[in-house]
This record gives C-alpha cells, structure tokens and sequence, in this order.
C-alpha cells in the first residue's frame, strides 16, 4: 500500500473563518462523506489526508491544526499514542471516538485565542504541556491547534530552545507556518521563555545534549 499525501478538504465554515486565524471560535470538525470518510482511492491506490498545516517536529512528534474526520486514516498511520490540544473548547464527539477506537490519549491545555496586542500566553501551561511532549511513555504525540499556526508554533518554539536551536533558526520555523500572520508576541515570548526549569527532564529526541 503506498502511501500519498493528498490534498487537505477545507469546509466552508473553515474557509469564512480564514482571515480570523486563531480566533477563539473553533469551528466544529468538516464531517466528509462516507466514501471519502477513509481512505480515498486514486487511480487504485490508497490516499490519506493529513491534517491542515501537518508536519514532522522531531522523532515521534507531529504538529498540525485540528485534525477532522477525512484525516482519520492518515493519521492512524502515525500509530499514535496521545494527542495534545491546545484549543480549550470541549473536544469534538467525532474526535473523542476516533482516539478512544485507537486507544489514543488526549491531553488538553486550553489556551485562550486572540490577536495583538490582546494575546495572553501562559507561561505556566506552555510548560506543563513541554512535559508531556518530553515524556517518551507519550510518544508519538500530535500537537494541534486551530490552524497549527500561533498556538502549536509557539509550543514548538520553546521546544526548540530546549533543543539548543537558534534563535533564528526557532523564528524560521514559526515564520513558515504563520506566514503572513505572524505575530511579533509570538517571537518575543519565545524569545524569552526560560528553560532552565525543563532541562532537568530527559528528552528521546535529536540535539537533545545540554552542555
């Protein structure tokens, strides 16, 4: 069976909400049709929709925005073990079945949405939520937000730092998923984010020696 990436189905609901990004309203998950719900056939050959933004952060971590009923298949692929939501909405029902069917565990850590220079990041939850990143009893792990722009960058950042990346290099990556929303409060508290408290933690994954 060969694996593809297909193109990602965005619902209407989805695409008027477009130009708000990671306003608080979290629209409920695009249910595809029965045919299209599993696995597409493509010229005879199985196709598997990843979630919006969906991409590999290290061994065993994923990252993308909320995943919806046509990426089930794909992300069964992944074997994973936990997901980690950063949406504090109650978890869609379509979602909850799919992790309970694969035995996936869900950690949720709300993080209220909204734009400069209202945006509020909590030092604290973005802490808590490294632990169960660096937790390898979790792995593989999905972290996801809305759109697996600001919310999922930022977490993502400061696992960055903890693996001695550049600042630079820890902006680049960020950029590329936020693209023309990126958010200079972003940068400024991964900038600052001290993690001298985690370094004690052991970490499974690459660039991962502290000097």
């Amino acid at each position: 069976m060969k694996l593809e990436i297909g193109k990602q189905r965005t619902s209407p609901e989805i695409e008027e909400e477009e130009e708000d990004d990671d306003n608080e309203v979290i629209v409920k998950p695009y249910y595809s049709s029965p045919e299209i719900a599993g696995p597409a056939r493509e010229g005879g050959e199985d196709l598997f929709l990843p979630p919006l933004n969906f991409a590999m952060v290290d061994n065993g971590v994923f990252r993308s925005g909320f995943p919806d009923v046509a990426n089930f298949s794909f992300l069964q692929t992944l074997k994973l073990r936990s997901v980690l939501c950063l949406c504090p909405e109650p978890y869609p029902e379509a979602n909850w079945e799919f992790l309970r069917s694969n035995g996936i565990r869900l950690f949720q850590f709300g993080i209220e949405g909204a734009k400069e220079p209202f945006v509020n990041i909590p030092d604290d939850t973005i802490r808590e939520a490294l632990k169960v990143v660096l937790d390898a009893r979790n792995l593989p792990l999905l972290i996801h937000c809305k759109r697996g722009k600001h919310r999922t960058g930022r977490l993502v950042g400061c696992l960055r730092k903890l693996q001695r990346w550049c600042l630079t290099s820890v902006f680049d990556e960020y950029q590329r998923f936020a693209a023309a929303k990126t958010r200079v409060s972003d940068q400024r508290f991964m900038e600052l984010f001290d993690i001298s408290g985690l370094k004690h933690l052991p970490m499974s994954f690459s660039c991962s020696t502290f000097s």
